[in-house]
């Protein structure tokens, strides 16, 4: 097995058995090019890139069986060209629409021309649409997901989550969690924790930054641990070259009561272990998230039984029910957040009842090796079955 990607050095890997190779682009963008051409570009130069590599694994005579690829940087764009023969199976994580996902959700950041931002997404599902055309199948992780690709193509798109290893994320009574400052946090402690890769409107960053000033009055000895850093993630820029950390925290600012920061605790990305035990002692989780690309972390916090307070938009619907797994709440309802976020926290029983029905659904629908590991290994074994009736 080979697989290949922008990795760096060294050029040659070895991992469990799997022959790793690395590759680099040979240009960048083009000056002044058109905005919207600019994803384009970047898609072909990196599917270029990684048509070289497929080139050379061919000259020394490597015919896959399958080829798997994420679409979404470009890379499988010519791999059909290199091996004509193997079936191109792809990761189908997210197409974009005009309507009905994230495009349009946030009144509050709604983009000045509506229809050049449609143009921009239209323009940027060619490179999906260049993939479609050549592959004979393709897997996503949520039903959701699958269902914004184009009608003619999803009877070929398997739904299986990537999966959560439900045995090392569970349940910890006796978990801590070390805050930078050294202070040590335990379920003793009344914590509520909010997680995304980057701290951004796209995962609802400003509705809960501004439940925080009514939240921490409301809970005096509630510690609010935010992970996440301030890369620009999938939306807009916060402007004026800050980060959306500093642009809210300057919002909120004159509305925090007294000493309110010190219960405010902002971390960086962590590491596995550590985010596993800041979820095992949470009290409560908030997730929040446009109509966009499920997170993991979500599932995370299921697995490990936490508590969870989310916002009642499509990918949360399909994981979480109200009232079993979960509350759902109106993403934009912030009088709605706070009152469920107090009740939950004044209700143990609740609480409990919740958390383990959310580990109950993520155990039996997204464990790794009992559930997604099975199905995607079933799902690539028929489509090698397929490249040898290709021959």
């Amino acid at each position: 097995m080979v697989a290949l990607g922008i990795l760096g050095q060294p050029a040659v890997r070895n991992w469990n058995g799997v022959r790793v190779l690395s590759y680099q682009p040979r240009r960048s963008n083009t000056a002044g090019l058109h905005p919207w051409l600019v994803d384009m570009e970047t898609k072909l130069i990196r599917g270029e890139a990684c048509w070289q590599a497929m080139r050379s694994l061919q000259a020394q005579g490597f015919r896959p069986d399958l080829v798997m690829a994420h679409p979404g940087w470009g890379e499988p764009l010519f791999a059909k060209q290199v091996w004509p023969g193997s079936p191109l199976a792809i990761y189908a994580e997210f197409f974009y629409q005009a309507e009905g996902a994230d495009m349009g959700f946030d009144p509050e950041f709604a983009p000045p021309d509506a229809q050049a931002e449609r143009c921009r997404l239209q323009m940027k599902n060619l490179n999906h649409l260049a993939h479609l055309e050549q592959a004979s199948a393709a897997i996503s992780p949520t039903h959701w997901q699958a269902s914004t690709f184009p009608a003619y193509w999803r009877d070929r798109i398997e739904v299986c989550h990537d999966g959560i290893d439900t045995d090392a994320i569970r349940p910890d009574l006796q978990a801590c969690f070390p805050l930078p400052a050294g202070q040590v946090l335990t379920r003793d402690d009344e914590v509520v924790t909010y997680v995304a890769r980057h701290l951004e409107p796209y995962r609802g960053f400003h509705v809960f930054m501004r439940l925080l000033p009514e939240l921490l009055r409301a809970r005096p000895h509630a510690h609010i641990v935010i992970v996440g850093d301030d890369g620009k993630g999938y939306g807009a820029d916060a402007g004026a070259g800050q980060s959306w950390r500093q642009r809210l925290t300057q919002e909120i600012d004159s509305q925090m009561p007294v000493g309110g920061w010190r219960r405010v605790h902002f971390i960086s990305r962590l590491p596995r272990d550590a985010f596993t035990r800041l979820l095992q002692i949470t009290r409560l989780h908030c997730y929040l998230t446009y109509p966009f690309v499920l997170s993991w972390s979500l599932l995370e916090a299921m697995s490990a039984g936490a508590c969870i307070l989310a916002s009642d938009t499509a990918p949360v619907r399909e994981v979480i029910q109200n009232g079993q797994q979960g509350i759902l709440v109106d993403f934009f309802d912030r009088h709605a957040w706070l009152a469920q976020a107090v009740a939950l926290l004044e209700q143990p029983e609740t609480r409990q009842a919740l958390s383990a029905s959310a580990r109950q659904r993520a155990v039996a629908h997204y464990d790794l090796r009992t559930v997604s590991l099975s199905r995607q290994l079933a799902w690539v074994s028929r489509h090698c079955a397929d490249s040898h009736q290709w021959g």
